[in-house]
This record gives structure tokens, C-alpha cells and sequence, in this order.
């Protein structure tokens, strides 16, 4: 196993409490409580669209909570994704998280997307999708890692994002890195790394233009940022 998917293991293996992925969550889901006892105090429930998301994320959320304050979650992702029975809180659909025209303007009190808009493509794709999230939803929450960030998530590789696009595409054939597998082929390494595009704190805020952006720190470093409105 290589360092970098031994670090990855540590990082972010959600299941364990203790993983330093999960602390973070841990801690910033708090802003999102919040949140939800607003609307709860306003509506008598939480309706949450999450965008790309997935039921093991809101294990950080003691079952409890989502009771007493009737949260209910939508779960979307792109069409052709297997999905899980509705049951409980949660119910799954399919649909691109850049198009949501078969919901309705303000359909959900609270949009949520936690580490997506990097994944979604291009800039128009991006943009597509921070106005999709603005649209669905009365109020949002959405998170994205920083580009500066000296050790990129996916890869778990200090500085391999800010190197050349051949330079990483050729470390990805040769390299199996963080959450990452080693590529088969020049067609797969290079969407390997087009898969993800992170953005600094200027390009998210220039997506969510409405929003309040908060920067999460790490060793007192910038390790992420969390838009909400």
C-alpha cells in the first residue's frame, strides 16, 4: 500500500470518528445545525436538498437531532448512479446537480453540497451548479476545498495540483495516490485528474456571489471554505 493511500485512510475514513475527515465534519456540520434549527423554528421542519452527496456524510448528524427538528433529505446524483431505497429521513433521485429543472424555484428550505462544485467540470459547469443550488433552495450551505492548500484531498499529495496537467497526468500512470487509483491508460489519467478542479477563495465567491464566505484553517493554513446564505 503506498504512503499516500495510507494517509488517505487516515484522513478520511469517515467511519471513524476519530479520522481527522471526520472531525472536520464533525465541527463544521455545526454551522449547518444551526441553520436547520432556524428553518425549524420558522417551518415546523427542515426539507434539505443535498447535491451530490451520500447517506454516510450524515452519520455525523446524531439521529436524534434529525427527529426532533423533522429533517427530511433529498439525496440527488447523476442519473445512472445506483441509489438506495427511501427509507427514514432520506430520499434518493437522479439528476446532473448543473440541471435541476425538474425542481421548482425555492422547492427546499436548505440546499447542501459538501465537497461537489470541484467535481462537476469547467467553469460554465460550475456556474451552472452554484445557480442551480441558489434556485432549488431558501437558503444553502456549500463547502469546497482550497486550491492553495498545500496537500490536495483527493490525491492526499502535497503540491501535485499545482503542478503542470502532463506532469500530473504522468504521475497518475505511474502512481497509485491517496483516493486515487493508478490510471490504465493516458485516456483514464488524464480524467483522473481533470476529475477534480479546486478553486480558490475568489473563484468560490465569485460562484456564490449571495453568500457569506467562512474559511476553515488547518495548522493555520486555509483548508477549505464554506459558502452560505
Amino acid at each position: 500500500m503506498s504512503i499516500t493511500k495510507m494517509i488517505a485512510g487516515r484522513f478520511t475514513n469517515y467511519d471513524d470518528r476519530e479520522s481527522a475527515g471526520s472531525r472536520f465534519r464533525a465541527k463544521r456540520i455545526g454551522l449547518l445545525l444551526e441553520m436547520m434549527k432556524v428553518v425549524h423554528a420558522e417551518h415546523g421542519l427542515v426539507n434539505v436538498i443535498d447535491i451530490g452527496g451520500t447517506e454516510q456524510y450524515w452519520k455525523i448528524v446524531p439521529e436524534d437531532f434529525l427527529r426532533e427538528f423533522n429533517v427530511k433529505i433529498t439525496i440527488v446524483n447523476l442519473p445512472g448512479t445506483a441509489t438506495q431505497k427511501d427509507h427514514d429521513f432520506f430520499t434518493f433521485t437522479e439528476a446532473d446537480g448543473c440541471d435541476l429543472t425538474s425542481i421548482h424555484d425555492k422547492s427546499f428550505h436548505i440546499a447542501h453540497s459538501n465537497s461537489v462544485v470541484e467535481h462537476v467540470g469547467d467553469w460554465e459547469r460550475m456556474t451552472r451548479f452554484a445557480r442551480e443550488v441558489s434556485r432549488v433552495s431558501q437558503r444553502y450551505f456549500v463547502q469546497t476545498p482550497n486550491y492553495w492548500f498545500p496537500i490536495e484531498p483527493h490525491f492526499m499529495t502535497p503540491f501535485i495540483h499545482w503542478l503542470p496537467r502532463p506532469m500530473r497526468v504522468w504521475l497518475v500512470l505511474r502512481f497509485a495516490l491517496g483516493n486515487m487509483s493508478k490510471a490504465n491508460s493516458v485516456d483514464q489519467a488524464v480524467r483522473i485528474v481533470e476529475s477534480a478542479r479546486l478553486l480558490n477563495k475568489k473563484m468560490f465567491a465569485e460562484l456564490f456571489k449571495d453568500a457569506d464566505v467562512t474559511t476553515e484553517t488547518y495548522l493555520g493554513l486555509s483548508k477549505s471554505f464554506i459558502a452560505t446564505r
